[in-house]
């Protein structure tokens, strides 16, 4: 039995990478390792994170582009104080950015 830890983070939080140069919003979380073993096989094992932590999927963004990113809890810290995240994918799911996080849209929450 895999073991589990809590998600530190929710649907709607603003994070930055620890590593690398991006942030997003987190928009789907996976209790532990959900991806390809081809996906999580391409990491270098020297960073490669553990399975058995929550895993999150985020409408990422860099200074060069914007796209989907899925990282691991221990590779994030939160980043609100550093404002909304210019993803063009943001708005399909959320409210306007209130300083500390997103919302879901209502129509997302029925």
């Amino acid at each position: 039995m895999p073991r589990q830890s809590r998600a530190r983070f929710g649907i709607g939080d603003v994070v930055r990478h620890k590593i690398f140069d991006f942030r997003g919003v987190i928009f789907d979380i996976d209790p532990v390792f959900a991806n390809s073993e081809e996906w999580y096989d391409s990491i270098p094992k020297e960073v490669r994170p553990h399975r058995e932590q929550p895993f999150y999927h985020l409408f990422a963004e860099n200074g060069d582009s914007s796209y989907i990113a899925y990282v691991s809890q221990q590779n994030l810290l939160g980043d609100a104080d550093a404002g909304p995240v210019d993803h063009p994918n943001v708005a399909e799911l959320f409210e306007d950015f209130d300083g500390a996080r997103y919302r879901l849209r209502r129509s997302m929450t029925h």
